[in-house]
């Protein structure tokens, strides 16, 4: 018996609907003029050129179970490279060894592209945004805040968590570094 299994919100790998969109393709081409991820980021840098919008974004992650749009993870994904990237400039990406690291490894579309287990990839993306999250918080508490809700999940293999629990906690530490580097009131 064969089934048409559709991509969750989370599991989606186009962005905008391009085709060969997404940081696993080969005509992304991350950083260059040329090639999907160059088409995209100039629809993104529309779609969230509102203050509001972003206001909606960053409460959506920062509360998932309330938010009434849910945006494709992989378009989450892009909202953050534009910021990292936009952030190497002002060193609000937490400079050298701060999230130009998770950018570059982003980019490198491995260790968030996991073939076939999304669970996996959104676990790997959990860890690297906690540990370099002490490069741009604002306070103890702040940091205290990440490493808490990312331990929720980081333990998946030996607890009862579903993927339900780790997309949701994946999408809390996006929110709660866009709302670090300021992405409500810079923008992209």
């Amino acid at each position: 018996m064969t089934t048409n299994h559709q991509p969750s919100i989370e599991e989606t790998k186009t962005i905008y609907d391009i085709p060969n969109s997404g940081w696993s393709s080969n005509a992304w081409n991350w950083g260059s003029a040329i090639g999907t991820g160059h088409d995209c980021a100039m629809i993104c840098r529309r779609r969230w050129s509102s203050r509001k919008d972003r206001e909606a974004l960053v409460s959506s992650l920062l509360n998932p179970q309330a938010a009434k749009v849910e945006v494709p993870f992989e378009e989450v994904k892009l909202i953050l490279g534009l910021v990292w990237q936009n952030g190497r400039w002002d060193g609000s990406d937490g400079g050298p060894n701060g999230y130009a690291v998770v950018l570059s490894t982003m980019a490198a579309a491995r260790r968030y592209e996991v073939k076939d287990n999304e669970v996996l990839s959104a676990l790997n993306f959990i860890e690297d945004v906690r540990d370099h999250y002490s490069t741009i918080s604002r306070s103890k508490e702040d940091l205290d805040h990440m490493k808490s809700v990312a331990h929720e999940v980081t333990q998946y293999h030996h607890h009862m968590v579903g993927s339900e629990d780790v997309f949701r906690v994946r999408r809390v530490c996006a929110g709660m570094v866009l709302n670090a580097m300021n992405f409500v009131g810079k923008g992209i």
